[in-house]
C-alpha cells in the first residue's frame, strides 16, 4: 500500500522534542525523508534514531533558526542529500518570559521574539526558492494564544499573533505558485514549553485536551496531503472553539 508523502521531502525545524519530534516521527512513517532540524545534536541523534529504527529516512542538521546563514546552509544540505524541498515545518519555538510587561526581562523578551518570530520568517524565506520549483506547502506552528489575550505572556502572544499573519501574507504572495501556506494550532500538548503540571486551570482552557506530540501529527498530514490548489491562509486548530 502506497504512503501518503511518498517522495515528499520535509524539513522539520525543532524536531529534536515535542511537537517537531511527533511530526517528525510520524511524516516518516509515511514515506517522507524527513530533515529533522534543531540546535541539540543529542536530541536530533535521538529522533533520527527512531525514525531509522522504524525503516523510516532521515537526516540530522544542527541548525539555530535565529541565524539566517544557519538557516540558509540547511536548505543547501537537504539539497544535497534529497533534493528541493516539498514540506516545510516551521515549528521551532519557545517561551522565555512569561511575566508582565512591566516586570519582564527585555533579554527573555527579546529571545521569544526572535525564535518564534524572526526563526519562523527566516524558516519560509530561505525556502521559498526551492518551493517555487514545484509548489509544496509550508505549515506554521501557531497558538491559541496569537488569537487571544493572556495566559503565556505577552511576548508569546505578540509573536505567535505575528506569525499567523505572516503566514497569512505569504499565502497571499505565493498562491500563484502553488505554494500552500497554512497555520496549525496544536492546544495544549505536552512539552517542554508547557508541562502536564503547568496546565492553565482558567475556566476555558481547563475542559481542553491536554495532548502528546504524537496526538497532532494527523492534522499535520492532513495539511501536508492537500492539493496544492487546497487551502492557504488558513488557521487549523485542535482546540475546542470556546478556548481560542
Amino acid at each position: 500500500m502506497s504512503k501518503q508523502l511518498e517522495s515528499k521531502i520535509a524539513v522539520i525545524t525543532g524536531a529534536g522534542r515535542g511537537i517537531g519530534r511527533g511530526i517528525a516521527i510520524g511524516f516518516a512513517e509515511q514515506g517522507a525523508k524527513v530533515v529533522c532540524a534543531s540546535r541539540t545534536q543529542a536530541q536530533l541523534d535521538d529522533t533520527i534514531q527512531a525514525i531509522r529504527d522504524s525503516g523510516g529516512q532521515a537526516i540530522a542538521l544542527s541548525c539555530d533558526v535565529t541565524r539566517p546563514d544557519d538557516v540558509r546552509d540547511l536548505y543547501a544540505e537537504t539539497r544535497s542529500h534529497y533534493g528541493p524541498v516539498d514540506i516545510v515545518i516551521a515549528n521551532a519555538g519557545g517561551n522565555f518570559e512569561r511575566r508582565s510587561v512591566e516586570d519582564s526581562d527585555i533579554d527573555g523578551w527579546e529571545n521569544t521574539l526572535r525564535v518564534n518570530l524572526l526563526g519562523v520568517y527566516y524558516t519560509c524565506k530561505y525556502a521559498i526558492p526551492d518551493l517555487k520549483t514545484k509548489g509544496g506547502h509550508i505549515i506554521v506552528t501557531g497558538s491559541g494564544m496569537g488569537h487571544r489575550d493572556g495566559g503565556a505572556g505577552s511576548a508569546y502572544s505578540a509573536s505567535k499573533a505575528a506569525v499567523w499573519m505572516l503566514a497569512r501574507n505569504l499565502a497571499t504572495e505565493l498562491r500563484d505558485y502553488g505554494i500552500c501556506v497554512n497555520e496549525l494550532i496544536p492546544g495544549l500538548v505536552d512539552t517542554d514549553i508547557l508541562t502536564a503540571a503547568e496546565r492553565p486551570a482558567d475556566s476555558a482552557l481547563s475542559l481542553e485536551w491536554f495532548k502528546q506530540p504524537a496526538d497532532v501529527v494527523p492534522l499535520a498530514l492532513f495539511l501536508a496531503t492537500q492539493p496544492l490548489t487546497g487551502p492557504t491562509g488558513q488557521s487549523f486548530s485542535l482546540m475546542r472553539r470556546d478556548s481560542q
